[in-house]
């Protein structure tokens, strides 16, 4: 049985920063965190509001990087998305937490951090009944080198110019995570 979202918040402490255990910041209505929860704990049937990420990458060419999310993921398993995703550690910046997960998921440096959604939000359900709940600015980055991702992170990733991402995702919105499509309806063409 999964704890009921108060039970998961835990005070801000130097341990609690300081820890092996990846926490997630969560948040009030307004974004103002009100604690933290490990990671591993935060997403359910009833995830409290806490603070994420998205990024896209893109290359030389102006293609941007789109990875099919592992088999092994507990919410939205194989399906395709944006580069990667993640949340913010506890007194993490936004460009600090970006610059981590690129290494982390995709194995790549990035430069050029840039928000481009900062004020994106956004609820989903998956088919498993496991919430999304998340403030999430979204931001591009340049990619430095190819993908090299984590398989426990990543099955397959693939480069596609802009107009071809926005034709797929809007003729096949099933194969694509819901969050990808509210963005690119909200990114300026």
């Amino acid at each position: 049985m999964n704890p009921e979202p108060e039970a998961l918040l835990q005070p801000e402490t130097p341990a609690a920063t300081t820890s092996t255990v990846e926490l997630v910041v969560l948040v009030d209505d307004a974004g103002t965190p009100v604690g933290t929860t490990p990671k591993s704990t935060v997403h359910t049937a009833t995830t409290p509001l806490h603070l994420a990420f998205s990024c896209h990458v893109t290359n030389a060419e102006g293609d941007i990087l789109v990875t099919r999310r592992a088999l092994t993921k507990a919410t939205w398993p194989g399906v395709w998305t944006n580069s990667f995703c993640g949340h913010p550690g506890p007194g993490e910046t936004p460009a600090e937490a970006v610059a981590r997960r690129a290494f982390q998921e995709l194995g790549m440096e990035v430069e050029g951090v840039t928000p481009i959604l900062p004020d994106f939000r956004y609820r989903a359900v998956d088919a498993s009944g496991i919430v999304e709940n998340e403030i999430c600015p979204v931001f591009t980055a340049r990619a430095v080198g190819e993908p090299n991702p984590s398989a426990d992170e990543v099955a397959e990733w693939a480069w596609i110019a802009p107009d071809a991402l926005r034709a797929s995702v809007e003729a096949t919105p099933f194969a694509w995570s819901p969050w990808l499509g509210w963005q690119l309806q909200a990114w300026p063409a």
